[in-house]
């Protein structure tokens, strides 16, 4: 059991604020996602880290004295990024073809914080489908694809996977399924769907749906349409935590419910021609995401 550099600048990020819904909106995730990151970091230490009310969270005397550690291993953690580059500075280019999903709310921070380890790094980004960055990998036309992993279709790729979002219903703020002590996909049959239409998504809807089909009444490949068309109550949709925000462009609220059936998550990693031999160049690249998301700060070892 151990806990992450993420989990950790999420608690900090909340303790300053004193509000998970404030963290999300300055860590542009979801609320979800730092609740759930709050209590494995709290299941770690055996402590509730925060007091829960109506207004907010507040530390508790844990909290508190755990507080400035989380702070002091985020700022050590930060200046060994900025470490002077020795002569074997990392240099080149890279090339990365990304997914439309990838591209728009995963990647350009992480882009941000690759150029600022390697300044010499070059890093050429492509957004592509995932059949043509599959095609592309294999051709040796691209060093890595950044992509939904779980939509994979060619096994001689090699991938590996670093986020797993959850997928759940989205709602305008006054649906009435936010009454209902439990949420089916029969239930959403009644109600006009909105479907993604990029990354594939249409396809893993239909297939988790499995033979009760969703009644898609529109269809679109931008997030932000849906996410205007659910908060006026035009349709509902499932869409990953990954992209969820809780306000559309017109400043209306949105809402997440967590489906009875155990729906996939989206996962996102990765991928790389499985007989190539990773360059320097690739290295560090492969390196950074694994150390963000795979690399745990404190591991139990009893």
């Amino acid at each position: 059991m151990s806990f992450s550099i993420r989990q950790l600048k999420y608690f900090v990020v909340t303790a300053e604020l004193g509000q998970i819904s404030q963290a999300a909106k300055e860590l542009c995730i979801s609320q979800s996602a730092i609740t759930t990151a709050i209590k494995e970091v709290e299941h770690y230490l055996r402590q509730d880290l925060f007091i829960r009310s109506s207004k907010g969270v507040s530390l508790t005397e844990a909290g508190q004295l755990f507080l400035p550690k989380a702070r002091q291993i985020l700022v050590m953690i930060d200046e060994t990024t900025r470490l002077p580059l020795s002569a074997a500075a990392v240099e080149g280019v890279l090339r990365v073809g990304v997914t439309y999903t990838v591209i728009g709310y995963f990647l350009p921070h992480h882009i941000q914080r690759l150029t600022q380890l390697h300044p010499n790094l070059k890093i050429e980004v492509y957004e592509l489908d995932r059949k043509s960055i599959e095609t592309k990998l294999l051709n040796d036309k691209l060093d890595f694809g950044v992509l939904l992993t779980s939509n994979l279709s060619n096994e001689t790729l090699r991938y590996e996977t670093f986020i797993n979002s959850t997928r759940r219903l989205w709602v305008s703020s006054h649906h009435e399924l936010l009454s209902a002590a439990k949420v089916s996909l029969k239930d959403l049959q009644k109600y006009p769907y909105i479907m993604l239409t990029v990354d594939e998504a249409e396809q893993t809807v239909l297939k988790y749906w499995g033979e009760e089909q969703p009644n898609v009444q529109y269809r679109t490949s931008s997030i932000e349409a849906i996410r205007s068309m659910v908060a006026n109550d035009n349709g509902i949709a499932i869409l990953s935590d990954m992209v969820y925000r809780p306000w559309s462009l017109e400043g209306k609220r949105i809402e997440t419910i967590t489906l009875q059936e155990k729906v996939p998550p989206m996962e996102v990693g990765l991928v790389w021609k499985g007989d190539v031999k990773k360059t320097v160049q690739m290295e560090a690249f492969y390196d950074y995401f694994h150390s963000i998301f795979c690399t745990p700060l404190f591991t139990k070892t009893s």
